[in-house]
C-alpha cells in the first residue's frame, strides 16, 4: 500500500498531463498511465474513473469510457455522471439507453438544461417528434436563453411539417444571437425546401459572411440562384464548393459529391433556356453514365466525360416577373394551379409543404387534361421534336418536366432510359422504415398495414413449410403487434432466424391469374434497437417491360374510352375512365420508373387525367386515424396505398372513397394553354418565381 500522499501526487500529475492538452497524444498516453497506477492502489475513487474517462472518449475509445463511467456511477451515482454516461450513449447512437441516463440524471437533479436537451435529442433521432419537442420546451423552462434548444425545436417542428411554428423557434435563436451559423443554415435549408428561395438565400449569404467555408450553406446558395435562374451566381458559389477538395482520408462531404453533378446540370440548363421545351428531352441528351451516377448518389468519376459547355453570354439570367404584368387570363391560370397544388400536400408528420412545389405541380395537372383532352378529340402533341399522337409516357413527361424544373437539385430520371448496363443490374428505390432505432416518421402510420401484410405471408409461408408448427406460430402472430414482435417468431424457423425478406404481388389485368413481383420489406436484426426494416423496388429490364406491357394496354383502352367520352357523356363511360386512369397509375407506383418524385408525378396524372374526363378531385387528402383502413390513400403516400393495395380495383376503391370525385366546373375550359403560354425553360422558371399572394386577395380561383 502506498503513502496517500504519493497516490495524490500520480492523481495530480495524471490530470496534469491530461489538461496539458489532449490533442497531444503523448500526454494523454501519459495521463491515462498514471491514472491507472491511481486506480490500481485505489480503486473505490469514482472522480478517479470520471477521469480517465474524459480522456478515453476524444481518443475514440468509447467503450472503455463507457465501462469507466459505469464503474463510477456504482461507487457513487450522481447526476452528472448519468448525464456525461448518456451523452456517450448519444454519441454511439444507442438513443434508448442514453434516454435512460438522461432521465436518472434528471430525476437526481431537476434543473439541468443541457441533459433535458439530450433528452429531448434522443426522442428526436428516434422519430418521436412530439415528445423531443415537449423536452425542448422543458429545456427552455429552465434556461430561456438557450439557443441549441430553440435550433432543435426548430428542427423537430420543421420535420413535423409544421413551418410556422419552425420558424419562430429559429427566429427566436436567431434574436439570442443573429450570428448563430447553425440556425442561418437550418433555416435556410427551410425556407428552400418550402419553396421560398428569395428567403433562403439572405439567409445562406448571411451564413457565408459569418463562414466562408461552408460547405452546406454554400451549395445551398449555389442551388438556390440556379433554381431562381441565376445561373452566372449558382455556377460561382457551386465551384467554390468544388475546390474544397477533401484531405486524404477524409470522408467527402454529400455537397461536395453532389455539386459537380449540379453544376453540369445547370450549364445544360442555361444552355436550354430559350429552347422551346417541345424540340428536345433532358434524358436523351444527358450522357448514361452521368445520368447513373448522379441518380445513385455516387462520386463524379466518369471516364471519358464530356463537360457541358460553359455559360454563353448571349443567353441572359431569368429575370423577376411581377404577377401583375401577366394577362388577366393567365393570372387566373397561376392561381388555379396554386389551388389544385395545394390539394397535393400530404396531411401526414414529415412533409413540409413547398409552395413552389404546388404551383408547379398544379400547372402539369392542368397541362395534363389540356394535353388528354386533345388527345381524345385526335389532335396531335408536339413531344421532342415531333409531332405525335400522346403516348402514356408523353402524359407523365409533362408532369416531369415541372418537378425537374422546381427542384433542380434532385435527379428526376427515368430508370428505362439509364445505360444498360445499369438496367440489367437493376436499379433500387430504397426507403429505410427502421433503421436501429431511428424510424421513418413519414410512413409510421404504414406500419400496421405492412405488419398485417407481413403476418399474412408468414402465415403462408409457414403452412407451405412448417404446418405441424401452424398453429404455434398462429398463436405468437396474434401477440405481434410492433415490428419488433416479429424478431421472436423469425427464430421459428432455421431459414429466417437472421432476417427474412417478403415480396409484394401485383396482379396483372391483361392475362388474368398472372402476377408481378411489387416490393420487397426487408426485416433484419436480432433485438430492439437493432433492426432494418426497409423497403424497396427493384426496377430490372424485364419487370419494366412486363410492368409496361400492363400500362400500354390500359393507355390503349383509356385512349378509346375517352374518345367515345368526349362524344357522349354517359355516367357509365366517366366510372369506366376514372378506373382506368387509377388502374394505370396503380401500375406506374409499383413499377417506380423514376429515380424520384414518382409519386406527386403520379398524382398530378391522376388528377389531370380526371379533369380530361369531366370529374375533378375535391376531397383534401384526408389525416386522422380514424379513417386509417380507407383514406390512407394519399394521405402519407400514394405510392405505398397503391403498393400495398391487392389489386388495381382495390386501389381505384381507396382512391375513390377519400377524392370525393364531382363535375368539373365549365371554367377550366376557358383557360389558355399550358404549354403555350409557357413554352420555354425560362417561361416556367418565371412562372414558379412570380409571387401570386394576390391569389387570396381575388379569389378567382374556380369553385
Amino acid at each position: 500500500q502506498e503513502e496517500p500522499e504519493l497516490v495524490s501526487a500520480i492523481y495530480g500529475r495524471g490530470i496534469a498531463y491530461g489538461k496539458k492538452g489532449l490533442h497531444d497524444m503523448k500526454n494523454a498516453e501519459l495521463a491515462l498511465f498514471e491514472l491507472s497506477r491511481v486506480i490500481s492502489l485505489e480503486p473505490d475513487h469514482p472522480e478517479v474513473f470520471e477521469q480517465r474517462a474524459e480522456i478515453l472518449s476524444p481518443l475514440g475509445r468509447i467503450s472503455e469510457a463507457l465501462s469507466d463511467l459505469t464503474k463510477a456511477i456504482q461507487l457513487q451515482p450522481s447526476a452528472r455522471l448519468y448525464r456525461h454516461r448518456g451523452t456517450l450513449y448519444f454519441i454511439s447512437e444507442d438513443y434508448a439507453t442514453a434516454h435512460e441516463d438522461f432521465q436518472r440524471s434528471l430525476e437526481l437533479n431537476k434543473n439541468q438544461p443541457i441533459a433535458m436537451l439530450y433528452k429531448g435529442l434522443t426522442f428526436f433521432h428516434r422519430g418521436l417528434l412530439k415528445e423531443a419537442i415537449e423536452s425542448f420546451k422543458e429545456a427552455l423552462k429552465q434556461k430561456a436563453d438557450f439557443i441549441d434548444a430553440y435550433k432543435s425545436l426548430g428542427q423537430a417542428y420543421r420535420e413535423l411539417g409544421n413551418f410556422d411554428a419552425a420558424a419562430e423557434s429559429f427566429q427566436k435563436a436567431l434574436l439570442l444571437n443573429q450570428n448563430h451559423v447553425q440556425t442561418l443554415q437550418l433555416k435556410g435549408m427551410m425556407l428552400y425546401h418550402h419553396g421560398s428561395l428569395d428567403e433562403a438565400l439572405k439567409n445562406f449569404k448571411r451564413c457565408l459572411q459569418l463562414e466562408p467555408y461552408n460547405e452546406v450553406c454554400q451549395y445551398m446558395k449555389g442551388l438556390s440562384h440556379v433554381a431562381m435562374g441565376q445561373f452566372y451566381e449558382g455556377i460561382k458559389a457551386q465551384t467554390k464548393v468544388m475546390l474544397n477538395d477533401p484531405l486524404p482520408g477524409q470522408k467527402a462531404s454529400p455537397e461536395y459529391l453532389k455539386v459537380k453533378y449540379l453544376r453540369e446540370y445547370s450549364r445544360y440548363l442555361h444552355a436550354h433556356l430559350d429552347t422551346p421545351l417541345t424540340e428536345y428531352n433532358t434524358d436523351i441528351d444527358l450522357p448514361g453514365n452521368f445520368k447513373d451516377h448522379w441518380a445513385k448518389n455516387l462520386p463524379f468519376l466518369i471516364e471519358n466525360y464530356e463537360e457541358q459547355p460553359g455559360l454563353q453570354p448571349h443567353i441572359k439570367d431569368v429575370l423577376f416577373q411581377n404577377f401583375e404584368s401577366y394577362k388577366p387570363d393567365v393570372q387566373e391560370l397561376i392561381c388555379v394551379a396554386d389551388h389544385l397544388g395545394s390539394m397535393m400536400q400530404y396531411e401526414t408528420p414529415g412533409f413540409l409543404p413547398n409552395k413552389r412545389i404546388h404551383r408547379a405541380m398544379g400547372l402539369a395537372t392542368l397541362e395534363v387534361m389540356q394535353a388528354v383532352q386533345r388527345t381524345w378529340a385526335n389532335s396531335k402533341v408536339r413531344m421532342n421534336g415531333k409531332t405525335r399522337l400522346m403516348q402514356w409516357r408523353d402524359m407523365f413527361d409533362i408532369a416531369v418536366k415541372w418537378r425537374r424544373i422546381a427542384d433542380p437539385d434532385q435527379p428526376v430520371l427515368w430508370l428505362d432510359q439509364m445505360p444498360a448496363r445499369s438496367l440489367s443490374r437493376g436499379f433500387n428505390n430504397h426507403i429505410n422504415l427502421i433503421r436501429g432505432q431511428v424510424i421513418n416518421m413519414r410512413y409510421l402510420e404504414y406500419f400496421e398495414k405492412i405488419l398485417h401484410f407481413i403476418k399474412d405471408r408468414i402465415l403462408v409461408y409457414h403452412g407451405a413449410n412448417n404446418p405441424k408448427g401452424l398453429l404455434e406460430v398462429r398463436e405468437a402472430l396474434e401477440k405481434v403487434h410492433k415490428v419488433e414482435d416479429l424478431l421472436p417468431i423469425m427464430k421459428f424457423n432455421s431459414k429466417t432466424r437472421d432476417g427474412f425478406t417478403v415480396n409484394t404481388k401485383v396482379p396483372s389485368l391483361k392475362d388474368q391469374g398472372k402476377e408481378y413481383d411489387g416490393f420487397t420489406i426487408t426485416i433484419t436484426g436480432d433485438k430492439v434497437g437493432n433492426i432494418l426494416f426497409s423497403v424497396e423496388t427493384q426496377t430490372t429490364e424485364e419487370r419494366t417491360q412486363l410492368y409496361h406491357a400492363e400500362i400500354d394496354a390500359l393507355y390503349k383502352d383509356l385512349t378509346a374510352k375517352g374518345k367515345i367520352l368526349i362524344l357522349s357523356a354517359e355516367l357509365g363511360e366517366v366510372d369506366a375512365v376514372c378506373n382506368l386512369i387509377l388502374s394505370l397509375v396503380y401500375y406506374f407506383y409499383n413499377l417506380m420508373p423514376l429515380s424520384r418524385g414518382s409519386s406527386v408525378i403520379a398524382y398530378s396524372v391522376i388528377m389531370g387525367a380526371l379533369m380530361a374526363s369531366g370529374k375533378e378531385v375535391s376531397g383534401k387528402i384526408p389525416k386522422g386515424k380514424a379513417s386509417i383502413k380507407i383514406s390512407k390513400y394519399i394521405n402519407s403516400l400514394v405510392d405505398f396505398e397503391a403498393m400495398t393495395a391487392p389489386g388495381s380495383e382495390a386501389f381505384s376503391k381507396i382512391a375513390r372513397s377519400w377524392m370525393n370525385l364531382k363535375s368539373i366546373s365549365p371554367s377550366y375550359k376557358s383557360l389558355p394553354s399550358v404549354s403555350e403560354t409557357f413554352p420555354t425553360l425560362r417561361t416556367m422558371i418565371e412562372v414558379l418565381n412570380t409571387d401570386s399572394s394576390h391569389c387570396l386577395k381575388k379569389t378567382i380561383v374556380v369553385v
